[in-house]
């Protein structure tokens, strides 16, 4: 635990040094949000969220590039620099299949959503140029998701879920589907979540918090380290995206860290704790669903705005008391969701 805190502290410190000259870059390469009418997850404008975050316009948007990218190459250097140091590193699958999986939805859900916000930032989606619509987003999300869970079942012999008070289910090839539902979901979740200032990254380093502790308590080196490394990462960016915010995640960080948040929980057999853990993740995407069949099947909303934390807004909550009462919130799920993870 000694070394794992000192790898957390070391990967704050990088990552602390590093986020400055990486806003002043974004500054340069223009990667800011729009003034124009922005469009939620679902591809639907949003005109109450820009009525409540218009004066937002020009902060920089792609914080989780930094951190994808600082965590993949610290990851790379450190785990075999400690395998040389005569650090023992123990793992319970495959280290190299692990690893793979690992980064593999780290990476791909990254470039998926590094290619919707470059259409943002440059207005392609306004001139056609590549662009994708919703449905093609969510079919290659779903591509990418059952890639791995096979990766999960056929490499790592994956296919068991745990659930609390009834012991653990062994599922057999029903275990591709159901991993591949869960990761394009929380992939989404977290998404639909990262439009108040600090609301996903706070609520993901308290999951990622969770997680950690019960990687280290069955002794997997690799994925304890990838989770030092991301938490001590992402605490750095927090600094800078609390309210009032000088960065956002975008794209390229919320679709990779849900998604990659989903593979964690499959690769400790924890979906059903996920749920819990990551309760408020849950209750964002729900809200936003149930608006958007509601739209359809109905023709009137649900909720008068959606997700959860813009009808807050709308109720005449302030942006800083939803996302600290979010986060409260969060603690206590993560630790009813760990308690039920290990009865």
């Amino acid at each position: 635990m000694a070394l794992l805190l000192g790898l957390l502290i070391f990967s704050f410190t990088t990552n602390s040094i590093l986020i400055i000259p990486f806003i002043d870059l974004l500054y340069k390469l223009k990667f800011l949000r729009q003034k124009q009418k922005t469009k939620d997850a679902f591809g639907k404008k949003t005109p109450i969220f820009d009525k409540f975050h218009r004066h937002k316009a020009g902060t920089p948007v792609g914080g989780g590039l930094l951190i994808i990218l600082s965590t993949s190459l610290l990851f790379a250097i450190l785990l075999p620099l400690l395998s040389m140091l005569g650090v023992i590193v123990t793992y319970i699958y495959p280290i190299k299949e692990e690893i793979n999986i690992i980064f593999f939805t780290f990476i791909s859900f990254a470039l998926l959503g590094f290619y919707d916000d470059l259409m943002k930032f440059f207005n392609f989606s306004r001139t056609g140029f590549f662009g994708l619509r919703l449905r093609h987003k969510l079919a290659i999300q779903w591509i990418l998701a059952l890639l791995i869970g096979l990766m999960l079942f056929l490499n790592l012999r994956i296919d068991i879920f745990h659930v609390p008070f009834f012991g653990v289910w062994k599922l057999g090839w029903l275990f591709v589907p159901l991993s591949a539902f869960t990761i394009v979901s929380f992939a989404n979740a977290v998404n639909v979540s990262d439009g108040l200032d600090g609301l996903a990254s706070g609520i993901l380093m308290i999951c990622i918090f969770a997680f950690w502790f019960l990687s280290a308590k069955i002794l997997d080196t690799p994925l304890s380290i990838f989770l030092t490394l991301w938490l001590g990462a992402l605490i750095a960016f927090l600094y800078f995206n609390i309210y009032p915010a000088r960065i956002w995640l975008g794209d390229v960080g919320s679709l990779s860290f849900g998604a990659t948040l989903a593979v964690v929980s499959l690769l400790l057999g924890k979906v059903m704790a996920l749920v819990i853990i990551g309760g408020l993740f849950v209750v964002e995407i729900l809200s936003s669903l149930l608006q958007l069949l509601s739209k359809k099947l109905r023709g009137k909303k649900f909720f008068p705005v959606a997700p959860l934390h813009l009808w807050l807004q709308l109720l005449g909550w302030e942006e800083p008391k939803i996302v600290s009462r979010a986060w409260l919130a969060g603690i206590m799920l993560a630790i009813f969701g760990l308690w039920l993870a290990i009865v």
